[in-house]
């Protein structure tokens, strides 16, 4: 559905709160993005990145002494091939830190693509990157490590959780990755909303949904219930957004984590919303699921929808990473 028509702005909109000030009473703002001036601008309460933000952001001319730091440090404490790797970590863990000023919140900080399938490889990725940042002062409580929502990475969720060492379970598309991470123990997982309206866009020929009809919202909406229904401890935070009507059918979602374009539409709107989900109210209908391996492989075989977008996102996650690392490269053969 396209953005309505911005409506000029009367002088009796400045006395009503906008659709952003609205929201945050019913739910945690969360910013997507890896711009640290944008984060200030904004004042979410948490901030999320992922490669394809840190991509974008590492290449903006104000960030360098960012690029500078962590590849200095890569160059003193590498080992030749470990080299850009560890650069990498550093460059996230330096965005990552540089938000923590910012945001009284989580700061999440995502495991590489590429190792989604690799529970043990996560772990330890995982561990150097909460390393990195106890090294700068800041204590594993405020980030939470994101990792891909397959088989693999909910285990090493499992494995983490218990170690004290929170997670966000990021590329989330059905019921059955929700309930395998709440099961797990995760603290937030983050259903993509907008990636699933586009996959039914596109296999439909359904051109527009209305807000709430859309099935990114009705996903999230049924995760959300699921969680409060079996009294799961899991944090249910809405992503990947293509609309502001897709945030007001989610108001009063756990966390809602939203793109700086979108979060300045919802400080411009100044329409009264409504609280759509709470935790007095959600009731899920059917049974509680039990997932082991075969019987999550499967549902997630059955979903196509789930199954394309996961890989797809993993996929292009993977290729964000390679082109940050080619920059790192670069600049290594230059000093």
């Amino acid at each position: 559905m396209s953005p309505p028509a911005k409506k000029a702005k009367t002088a009796s909109d400045d006395k009503k709160p906008s659709v952003l000030e609205q929201l945050k009473t019913m739910t945690t703002v969360v910013s997507d993005t890896g711009e640290i001036g944008t984060i200030k601008q904004f004042a979410p309460t948490d901030a999320t990145t992922n490669p394809s933000l840190l991509y974008k952001a590492a290449v903006i001319k104000e960030y360098a002494h960012l690029v500078d730091d962590a590849i200095a440090y890569g160059k003193e404490h590498g080992k030749d091939s470990e080299t850009v790797g560890l650069i990498m970590d550093k460059l996230a863990v330096n965005f990552g830190a540089e938000i923590s000023k910012i945001v009284p919140g989580y700061v999440s900080t995502e495991v590489d693509a590429r190792l989604s399938f690799d529970t043990e490889a996560t772990l330890s990725k995982a561990r150097t990157l909460i390393g990195l940042y106890q090294d700068v002062g800041i204590d594993k409580s405020r980030i939470l490590i994101k990792i891909a929502s397959t088989w693999e990475g909910i285990q090493a969720a499992k494995v983490l959780e218990a170690e004290g060492i929170t997670c966000n379970l990021t590329l989330l598309f059905s019921l059955a990755q929700a309930a395998a991470a709440a099961e797990a123990g995760a603290t937030l997982v983050s259903p993509f909303v907008g990636r699933i309206l586009d996959w039914f866009k596109k296999s439909t020929g359904t051109a527009s949904y209305s807000r709430f009809e859309d099935p990114g919202v009705k996903s999230v909406t049924t995760i959300y219930n699921y969680f409060k229904t079996f009294d799961y401890k899991t944090i249910c935070m809405g992503a990947s957004f293509r609309n502001i009507d897709e945030i007001i059918a989610l108001a009063g979602c756990d966390r809602l984590t939203i793109s700086p374009p979108l979060l300045t539409q919802l400080q411009e709107s100044h329409e009264p919303i409504e609280r759509v989900l709470s935790a007095d109210k959600a009731k899920y209908e059917g049974d509680k699921l039990v997932l082991d391996e075969k019987t999550f492989r499967w549902m997630m075989n059955q979903d196509a929808m789930a199954t394309e977008k996961l890989a797809e996102g993993i996929r292009g996650f993977a290729a964000d990473i390679e082109l940050l690392e080619e920059i790192i490269r670069g600049k290594l053969n230059h000093k």
